[in-house]
């Protein structure tokens, strides 16, 4: 053998127990990935289902914070129609109010009966406009006394009364709608002293005679 050939050396072998351990380190790794890929699901559909709760608990706060939002927008609109009515009578009835004199005047000037020619046309066009605006008159002789709606100017007794009545319109009352805007002045009527516990004993009389005789 030459000397070449002596010095010519073949390359070293791989340990065979290095080889075996990377087989199972191999091994190994795709197990738990095996692992980790078949406990996936489980984990993503309990993080799902958590994620859901959370926006279904948001959807009820957003829905509930909407619906209070509706109602109180509600509530703002029926005060604002209501407050613009309220508003609407008043500057009607400040208005009326101060067009009552001509209104009486127009009635006085019927009853004497000067009312006539252009005189009648134009008070009867100021009647039907303030009627347009809801004006009404009211106040009739005979109607029962109410100190809410009359005002007593003048007082006596009549035996033709059993109660508080009005037996004359001094001046006419008027409202709009349920806003009393003047009370009706009116002379008053009271049964007199004594009547009625009179009638009350005749009515007794009547009753123990067993009523009145027939002729």
């Amino acid at each position: 053998m030459t000397e070449e050939s002596q010095g010519f050396t073949e390359p070293e072998d791989t340990p065979v127990d290095a080889a075996e351990q990377d087989q199972d380190a191999a091994a190994q790794g795709a197990g738990a990935a095996d692992r980790a890929a078949a406990g996936t699901p489980a984990g993503d559909d309990r993080q799902a289902g958590k994620e859901l709760d959370a926006v279904r608990g948001q959807l009820a706060e957003r829905t509930a914070d909407l619906q209070r939002l509706q109602a109180e927008y509600q509530n703002y609109r029926r005060r604002v129609d209501r407050d613009r009515v309220a508003v609407r009578e008043i500057a009607i009835a400040n208005l009326l109010t101060e067009l009552l004199p001509v209104l009486d005047d127009i009635g006085r000037g019927r009853e004497h009966g000067e009312l006539v020619g252009g005189f009648k046309s134009v008070g009867e066009s100021v009647e039907t406009v303030v009627a347009k605006l809801g004006l009404q008159q009211f106040g009739k002789e005979g109607e029962p006394f109410d100190p809410l709606v009359h005002e007593a100017l003048m007082h006596s007794y009549s035996p033709d009364v059993t109660e508080t009545t009005c037996v004359r319109i001094l001046q006419p009352g008027y409202r709009i709608g349920e806003r009393t805007i003047r009370p009706a002045r009116v002379a008053v009527a009271e049964p007199q002293p004594g009547a009625q516990a009179r009638a009350e004993d005749a009515e007794a009389s009547d009753e123990e005679s067993g009523g009145p005789d027939e002729g």
